[in-house]
């Protein structure tokens, strides 16, 4: 595998990409946390542009641990639930984002707070790991423009399906 690329910095300081094989990371953030809150979610892009591979896991130095997470539905309410691995597509990408595939920080070490970063580590199957600086934006931030109202729930909540009547 190839040595990740250094971060390059934005015009709002954010490290904008790193690169890993085939594969790009970029856009990571996470939300500040509450108070006394233990869990918070990171959330990022992943663009593959060579054969498929998968995201195996993560490791922050932030919490005690670190999962993959992705969000089901169970009859109305919307759960989450721990994840082996996600699967990215050859010359694809995912989007890890509230509501759906991300990276689950559980038992914080300190409350992560708007305006700091941290480093994130991704394992790949194929193209190894690569390290990115993780933006801490505020506690309701959905990231792009492009979220579902009601699929923003903190980590740890439960949401009832907006569609079930």
């Amino acid at each position: 595998p190839l040595a990740p690329a250094p971060a390059l910095a934005n015009d709002d300081g954010a490290h904008a990409e790193v690169t890993a094989g085939t594969i790009t990371v970029s856009d990571a953030w996470a939300r500040a946390t509450p108070g006394a809150a233990k869990v918070g979610g990171a959330f990022l892009t992943l663009t593959n542009k060579g054969d498929a591979d998968r995201l195996l896991s993560a490791s922050a130095d932030v919490s005690e641990t670190v999962e993959l997470h992705t969000h089901v539905m169970d009859g109305t309410v919307m759960k989450m639930r721990q994840v082996d691995a996600i699967d990215l597509p050859a010359n694809g990408s995912v989007a890890l984002r509230p509501g759906s595939f991300h990276v689950m920080l559980i038992g914080l070490k300190a409350p992560l707070s708007e305006g700091q970063s941290f480093p994130l580590t991704l394992t790949f199957e194929r193209a190894g790991k690569a390290t990115i600086e993780v933006t801490v934006k505020a506690v309701g931030a959905m990231g792009g423009a492009d979220h579902k109202p009601g699929h923003g729930a903190m980590p740890g909540m439960t949401m009832p399906d907006p569609a079930a009547k």
